[in-house]
C-alpha cells in the first residue's frame, strides 16, 4: 500500500484510504499499524506540500519583479 506518489491529489486520496480503512476496523493489527505509520508520513508531506503553496499564492510579483508578501492581516493590501 505504501507507494511512492508525489502528486498532492494522489496523495491525498491515498491518505483517504487508509483513514478510511482503519476506520472500518477490519485490519489486523500489524497492517493497522503499517497503514497508520504510511499515514502519518503522508499527512506530513501534505503538511509541507500545503504550506509551501500557501507561501506561494502569498507572494505578490509587480511588473519589476519585486515580490512583496501579502500581509496576513489585510488580504487587500501587500506589507511594504
Amino acid at each position: 500500500m505504501a507507494t511512492k506518489k508525489n502528486n498532492f491529489e494522489d496523495q491525498l486520496v491515498e491518505l483517504e484510504k487508509i483513514v478510511t480503512s482503519l476506520e472500518n476496523g477490519n485490519v489486523p493489527l500489524e497492517d493497522a499499524l503499517k497503514q497508520f505509520q504510511t499515514g502519518i508520513k503522508l499527512s506530513r508531506e501534505l503538511d509541507q506540500k500545503l504550506t509551501q503553496a500557501e507561501e506561494t499564492v502569498a507572494k505578490l510579483i509587480d511588473k519589476d519583479g519585486t515580490v512583496h508578501q501579502l500581509d496576513p492581516n489585510n488580504a487587500n493590501a501587500p506589507e511594504e
